[in-house]
């Protein structure tokens, strides 16, 4: 008798019950579009361009999007700061709008969907960013709970935007999985006590991603069944090895 294989609703009987996604750099390439605005901005005041690795060591956080200190401190000129913020937020969404779902991201969706699994947001983005961006891309209805970063609300590496969503979804932390692409963002899902899957994007390829319970090169690369199955792996080895 062949095993029943059908979707179970709410994710019961597959492993995890809900998949939680960080958004800029994980559902959309955003974090390459928002680097260059950066740049682009840095340059109108004949500038050098901002350090890549400062960057990199934000990306996740709630404070990776603002390199305006870093201008002011750096321009030998007065700089009208509303006018330069206006400028970037609107080259960066000119870039944005460019840009599509990133690999793989449609396909887990849908399984999700089919299986009874559960979606979420956890980002440390501003809500009309994360949220319009989802809206332009017709996916925002695929998602349960999106949890974003804004005043009084930790953003990541702290774990509150992780619980916060899976509080609205209704499943406890460990029955979640998070999908990562920076190190602040693995802290995050570790400290809440979701189960992490790191996926590099161009920007963070080179940065260390192994605290991460499965890294794959993308979400193309590996059907959200498969991730289950190899977190599950990786999971009874670690079991059997403090045995």
């Amino acid at each position: 008798m062949k095993p029943d294989t059908r979707a179970r609703p709410s994710g019961h009987g597959f492993g995890v019950r809900a998949v939680v996604f960080d958004f800029d750099g994980v559902i959309v390439d955003t974090e390459t579009s928002l680097l260059q605005s950066w740049i682009d901005l840095f340059a109108q005041y004949g500038c050098p361009p901002p350090s890549l690795v400062e960057w990199k060591q934000r990306i996740g956080s709630s404070l990776h999007r603002d390199l305006m200190p870093s201008l002011l401190k750096s321009c030998p000129t007065d700089i009208d700061e509303p006018e330069a913020r206006r400028w970037r937020v609107q080259r960066s969404r000119e870039l944005c709008a460019r840009t599509g779902l990133l690999p793989g991201v449609t396909s887990w969706l849908r399984e999700a969907s089919e299986r009874g699994v559960l979606l979420g947001v956890a980002s440390s983005s501003p809500s009309d960013w994360v949220v319009g961006n989802l809206r332009r891309l017709n996916v925002a209805g695929s998602f349960t709970a999106i949890s974003c970063g804004g005043p009084g609300i930790p953003g990541k590496p702290a774990p509150d935007l992780y619980l916060r969503t899976c509080a609205a979804l209704g499943v406890p932390p460990e029955a979640a999985l998070a999908v990562e692409d920076s190190p602040n963002g693995i802290r995050a899902a570790n400290l809440a006590g979701l189960s992490c899957v790191a996926v590099p994007n161009g920007v963070t390829s080179d940065m260390d991603l192994s605290q991460a319970d499965l890294v794959i090169p993308s979400l193309a690369d590996c059907s959200l069944e498969e991730a289950v199955g190899q977190l599950a792996a990786c999971q009874q080895l670690r079991a059997q090895g403090q045995t």
